[in-house]
């Protein structure tokens, strides 16, 4: 029996004429676009990962994705608010410019975070209470939903140590890059009686899988009329 947990980061919270922003729990701005959380959906429902409840973090970016994903689905599927998924508080680079970190952090401190989660000095990050939350959910998880699926949306910063569940983090650091794209998808299993979770999918990005299966359903077309 597998028990599954999906996890997808929001979508987006700067048009493309903007310049980005690091945004933290202390920064609580809305979507951009609905694409991205609307197309979350359409995967999970192509792919037959339907979940049985959705948790997003309480902030309006995490909540909205969230919102559009079970829109796309169709189903009366529960969202319920979990504050444990709001994102990190970068503190003193809170709504700064990657360039504006940078020269306060060092390209080696940004490297080490995007590589390995190590926190850059000045981030108000528990490192230990992230990867307890995730482990304390995923215990949830199995003892409220075991053989089911279900679909937490967060944010960058909180997702990078869900790998914790695997056992083996630094392992998992060496063959997946931990920065999930906007918008992206990661699938966790694991069966009944495993100790730790398996990573099936990660940092997949739902709108190339959509358009894949979109042409070959074309081509398949195309053939039989021919």
């Amino acid at each position: 029996m597998v028990t599954r947990i999906i996890i997808a980061r929001h979508g987006n919270t700067f048009t493309k004429d903007q310049t980005p922003l690091r945004v933290g729990a202390g920064t609580d701005l809305p979507l951009v676009e609905t694409e991205r959380g609307t197309n979350i959906g359409k995967y999970l429902k192509m792919s037959t990962l339907i979940p049985v409840a959705v948790f997003a973090a309480p902030l309006k970016r995490t909540t909205e994705t969230a919102r559009l994903a079970i829109a796309a689905l169709d189903k009366d599927i529960p969202l319920i608010a979990d504050s444990r998924f709001t994102e990190i508080d970068y503190g003193p680079d809170e709504a700064k410019t990657e360039d504006e970190v940078i020269a306060r952090i060092g390209q080696e401190a940004m490297d080490a975070w995007n590589a390995n989660a190590i926190v850059p000095q000045g981030w108000n990050v528990s490192v230990d209470g992230i990867i307890q939350a995730w482990k304390d959910f995923a215990h949830e998880v199995e003892q409220n939903y075991l053989g089911k699926t279900v679909l937490v949306v967060s944010s960058n910063g909180i997702i990078r140590f869900a790998p914790y569940l695997t056992g083996d983090f630094d392992e998992f650091c060496r063959n997946f890059n931990i920065k999930v794209g906007t918008g992206s998808v990661c699938v966790l299993e694991k069966d009944e009686g495993d100790e730790f979770w398996s990573v099936k999918e990660w940092g997949t990005k739902p709108k190339d899988k959509l358009i894949d299966k979109a042409t070959s359903l074309s081509s398949a077309s195309s053939a039989v009329n021919h």
